[in-house]
Parts: C-alpha cells; structure tokens; sequence
C-alpha cells in the first residue's frame, strides 16, 4: 500500500484525551482514568483513535513500577492498539487518515489516541474485527521473532510451549501448526489442556498431574525436542535445556519463576544446543517494522483463510481496568485480554 499525498494534523483534534495510569504503582486497584494532552506525531508516525488495546503480562509490572520504560517511551501502560488513523506525519506513504490498523507501540495505548510508527501499523487482518486485532501485534510479533526468526522452527519438527493458552502460548500452537511442526503444550487445568487441543496442540500436558519432560521424552522415542519456547523461567531451564534434542533450540521469552538457575552445559557442548531469548518493546522500529511486515506476507493471509483466528477471553470497558489486571494476573484466562475506551 502506497499513499503519495499524506495527510497532516487536523484542527478539528481535541486537545485532551482520556488515558488509563497508575497512581501510585502498585495493585489494579490504583489503576485510574486521567487527562491528558493529545501526543504528537513526528514525521513517520500516525495517531490513532483508539478501538481497543491489548492487556500483555509487561502492563502489570509497568503498573507495580517493576518494569524499566524504554527510552522515550509514555508513562502510559500499553503495547498494542487497534483503531482508525486520524492524522498522519508528513514522511508517512502506506497509510492515509481512515485506514483501521493493528500496530505494536513502545507504550501508550491505554488512551483514547495514540502514536505509532507507520512501519509499525499493520492494516487489520481480513476476518478479524477491529477490537479483536487489538490482542494479535503484541504476541504474533513477539512469537513470530523468537520461535520463527531466532530458533528456525521447520516443518517436521517438535516444539514445546509452555503456558499453551496464555496469548503467546496461542499463537505459539497456531504459527507452529501453520509451519507444520509437532506441538506440545502445556498448562495448568483440563479446561485449558482441552484449549490447547482446540488450538491445535498434538501433545497436552497437564504439569500439575504430568512431569513435562518425561511426557515429550516418551513421545518422541527419548529423542527430545527441537525447539522450546519458554515464558516461566527458573527451574525449569536445567529441565529444558536438558529435554532438547541435538541441534535444539531454547529461547526465554519471560522468567516470572526466576532469572537464576543451575544449568549443565554440558548438554548445550555435546549436543550443540542454542539457548537464546529477546524483548520486543526495546528493539529498533526497523526491526519492529520489519517484522510486522513478515506477519503482514506469511501470517495475514492465515488469518484470511481462517487457518488462524483470534483467540479473545474478555473485553473490558476503559472504567473497569482494574478488572482486566485483575483477570490477567489470576492466569484463569485464555486467550487475550481487551480493553475499550
């Protein structure tokens, strides 16, 4: 998409708008509603009228004051919006103002409008509604970078995800199963094992009645598994690393059960293991951009055919914050987390 004559702030913009902050940090009970000015556009960016905006596990650390805001970044919780593009910088050239967008944010979308990059708007996937294409930048790039980008997963492979109806762990099962590899998951419920084999996982593991490792290890004849896609951390890296298959690959996406653990790297010198892990909301908006653009060419079209869909567990009015934090931090949900202004 190519727009040659872009469009410029309009007069017609309110000065404020309503945002969702943390006064003082701490529990979802100091979330609340506040005013603030409009933010301002360079010259390759476009503000977005808000829809809706995806809750990710970073907002409640950002909330308790546990999470480091990049350079530059708002002081406004919120890494994913979906909405319509009222204004447009002066450098802009794929998008023009009423053009409905996901996009990835460095922070920012718990607001009635918000800022991103234009590499970083993506036009929302046929078959997806605007609120729903709120959840789907923040977990399919994220996903999309470590298991696609970082660890190569190929077709004919095992990968195992842990936390298999989280966000990440949702579009884990469905990129996989889309690149046709064997999945195995995990999780903590029968009803969420019963998620994951919704999603398409081959192999459910219950790990409050299944040992995770003895379970892929039995599946696939002692051999292992390629890749791992780890969002706990803590005791279970020795576990991973150990359970990889030669040429295996490891990549921590977050460590809520711990940032230190005991490892035999022996298993990563004989068997020529990789062990990696990234962050999305630091990287460069050249590297955001460029992989927003692999999901616009490889997984867009999934979601036209309804080989993927999206996978939203509850929708939640801007007033009732404190609820959605609330639901996210209990981990009863499924899926992604919405809220509206």
């Amino acid at each position: 998409m190519t727009r040659s004559v872009p469009e410029a702030m309009p007069d017609t913009m309110p000065d404020s708008m309503k945002v969702i902050i943390a006064s003082p940090v701490g529990g979802p009970e100091t979330l609340q509603l506040a005013t603030r000015p409009l933010p301002q556009m360079k010259s390759e960016e476009v503000l977005i009228k808000v829809s809706a905006a995806g809750v990710n596990g970073a907002d409640m650390k950002e909330r308790q004051g546990k999470y480091p805001v990049p350079p530059g970044a708002p002081d406004i919780m919120g890494l994913e919006v979906s909405g319509e593009i009222v204004a447009v910088g002066q450098g802009c050239r794929r998008f023009a103002v009423g053009d409905h967008v996901c996009a990835l944010l460095i922070g920012g979308g718990y607001a009635e409008y918000a800022v991103a990059p234009e590499g970083q708007c993506m036009a929302v996937p046929k078959n997806v509604s605007l609120i729903e294409s709120a959840g789907i930048p923040e977990i399919f790039c994220t996903v999309w970078a470590n298991m696609i980008d970082r660890c190569a997963l190929q077709a004919g492979e095992t990968v195992l995800i842990q936390g298999g109806t989280s966000g990440i762990g949702y579009a884990g099962i469905k990129l996989a199963k889309a690149f046709q590899a064997t999945v195995f998951a995990t999780a903590r419920t029968e009803e969420k094992c019963a998620a994951m084999r919704r999603f398409g996982a081959d192999h459910v593991i219950n790990y409050r009645e299944q040992i995770f490792d003895e379970v892929c290890r039995t599946e696939t004849d002692g051999r292992g598994i390629d890749v791992i896609v780890d969002i706990v951390g803590g005791d279970y890296l020795p576990k991973e690393v150990a359970l990889l298959a030669h040429g295996g690959r490891l990549v921590i996406i977050n460590l809520p059960a711990g940032k230190i653990a005991e490892v035999d790297f022996g298993h990563v010198h004989a068997r020529h293991l990789t062990i990696t892990g990234s962050r999305m909301r630091p990287r460069s908006i050249a590297d955001k951009s460029k992989i927003c653009r692999a999901l616009e060419q490889h997984v867009w079209p999934l979601f036209e055919t309804g080989e993927i869909c999206t996978e939203t567990c509850a929708v939640f009015p801007f007033s009732q914050a404190a609820e959605a934090h609330r639901l996210m931090e209990s981990s009863n949900h499924i899926g992604k987390i919405i809220l509206t202004p």
